[in-house]
């Protein structure tokens, strides 16, 4: 098969930090290769930020922040904005989404969808600060009480690779409708779709400043380490694996910044017996191999009871081996080709580890007719133990680990068994074993009957190695504003009066 390497119309010369309303190159001059997900070669070079770059673009968001007229807006004047944002963003999604898929191998299909979600995210929060409502509390004829909230201050974002435009939306729409300021370090895999914000954004008329962004690594003195290491950024939200959260919730101790954590994920999707079988199996499909397998809520462990695994084991390698692998940009195409040549190695580690720990049903090489990029077949190994890496490791592919069970007891634990704890799936026409089972699975999500279906409004989040806090609906408005107690004395000062003489 021919592979495509060509490229979105309107690409830019290069991929520049945008600081104080410039497009600015890195203060070293320092650089790095973007690669293809197809080719693996490189289309484009990308400034690569230092401490100097973060320090430049943090004193940028901080003069905005203390000195300009976002945080002092009315939250009907920045949710005009955020929704003018939210506007541009579906009139260009077609660019997007082309930007996006090029860019990361998301299918091209996909791709678009995540476009859409991303001006939604802005509309949300625009709709959410208008109708925001803090409590009053009366104590008659003495005293009213109430809470002011307020923005904090430059917001510190860190966003990952997978479906990165649509999650720094996510991260962007809530930090600035709350009145702050940011500074965005995109993932150094997929810096492509982010530098249309300062775009977006200077054309939806967002102050000078409000939005910085400098790319580059995460490393110790690079631009990731460096954000979360200054001292005039309290808060930090960062989505990506879990150790490298360890390592942020280290160095932002001595600052005791805000941090909301979105972390990794090995994620049950639990089948009993009473379950609708297609159903279960067309979602579980979409589940673990939609985004190419690359997404933190997958569930990527299935959970089957024993008296139907084998039927679910046969029904599923046959359908995953159906799943149409192909280009970015082919709109038929269901999974394409991984991110980056070192994340394409680790998957396929895994898949010969699976070889040595399970039995391989389905895929477990590289698809006929891509000899090169990042291409790996859905692959599906049965019998898994829980002792296994494949079961207890996330692998971040398109690649799914079957365990039977024979009881709602062994069930439950084989859920619980790993460090992981992000989201869940419950499939049974039993609805109180559905309530019993989702309450006591380790999960921050849960979803019963269906697969990963998204309400803004509901809290996300992990718990265990999954995550630290929540975003989403009033959580997000939490997070990002300081909430301050204001107390009035409506009546005699009852306060004790000491050394009256």
């Amino acid at each position: 098969m021919t592979q495509s390497t060509t490229s979105p119309a309107d690409l830019p010369e290069k991929i520049r930090h945008y600081i104080g309303g410039e497009f600015v190159d890195s203060i070293d001059g320092g650089e790095f290769d973007v690669l293809n997900p197809v080719t693996n070669e490189p289309y484009i070079k990308a400034a690569s930020g230092k401490k100097a770059d973060i320090e430049a673009a943090v004193a940028a968001a901080k003069s905005a922040f203390d000195e300009g007229p976002w945080p002092r807006m009315l939250p009907r004047e920045r949710a005009r904005i955020l929704n003018k944002i939210a506007d541009i963003v579906e009139s260009r999604k077609d660019e997007l989404a082309a930007m996006e898929s090029f860019d990361s191998g998301l299918p091209i299909t996909q791709a678009k969808g995540q476009a859409a979600r991303a001006a939604e995210n802005f509309r949300f929060f625009a709709d959410l600060i208008v109708a925001q409502v803090d409590d009053a509390f009366k104590v008659p004829g003495r005293q009213a009480n109430y809470v002011n909230r307020k923005p904090i201050g430059v917001a510190g974002l860190i966003t990952p690779w997978n479906t990165p435009f649509m999650l720094e939306s996510w991260k962007l729409g809530p930090a600035i409708a709350t009145g702050n300021t940011v500074v965005l370090k995109p993932a150094e895999f997929t810096p492509l779709s982010a530098s249309l914000w300062p775009g977006i954004f200077e054309e939806a008329g967002l102050p000078t400043g409000v939005f910085n962004m400098v790319n580059g690594f995460g490393e110790e003195g690079f631009a990731g380490d460096s954000l979360v290491k200054h001292p005039d950024v309290p808060l930090i939200s960062f989505t990506g694996e879990s150790k490298t959260g360890q390592t942020i919730f280290a160095n932002a101790a001595p600052w005791l910044k805000g941090l909301s954590m979105e972390l990794g994920g090995k994620s049950p999707a639990v089948v009993f017996a009473d379950a609708d079988i297609e159903a279960a199996v067309n979602a579980t499909i979409f589940g673990v191999f939609s985004l190419n397998g690359e997404r933190c809520t997958a569930g990527s462990r299935i959970l089957v009871e024993q008296s139907i695994y084998d039927e679910f084991v046969e029904r599923y390698a046959a359908q995953a081996k159906r799943v149409k692998v192909g280009l970015p940009s082919d709109p038929a195409t269901e999974v394409a080709a991984l991110v980056h040549p070192e994340h394409y190695e680790k998957v396929m580690s895994y898949v010969e580890i699976g070889k040595s720990e399970a039995r391989l049903v389905a895929g477990g090489r590289r698809p006929e007719g891509f000899e090169t990029g990042n291409f790996v077949q859905p692959t599906v190994f049965a019998d898994v133990k829980p002792d296994a890496r494949i079961f207890q490791e996330e692998i971040f592919g398109p690649v799914v680990a079957i365990t039977p069970f024979s009881s709602d007891e062994e069930a439950l634990e084989l859920a619980n068994n790993t460090k992981y704890g992000l989201a869940a799936y419950i499939w049974t026409s039993d609805l109180k074993r559905a309530h019993n089972f989702s309450q006591a699975v380790e999960s921050g999500m849960v979803w019963l009957n269906s697969n990963n279906v998204r309400d803004l409004r509901t809290p996300f989040g992990g718990v265990k190695a999954s995550g630290l806090g929540h975003e989403g609906g009033y959580r997000s408005i939490d997070f990002y504003t300081e909430q301050q107690s204001v107390h009035i004395n409506l009546g005699e000062v009852h306060n004790p009066v000491f050394g009256k003489q």
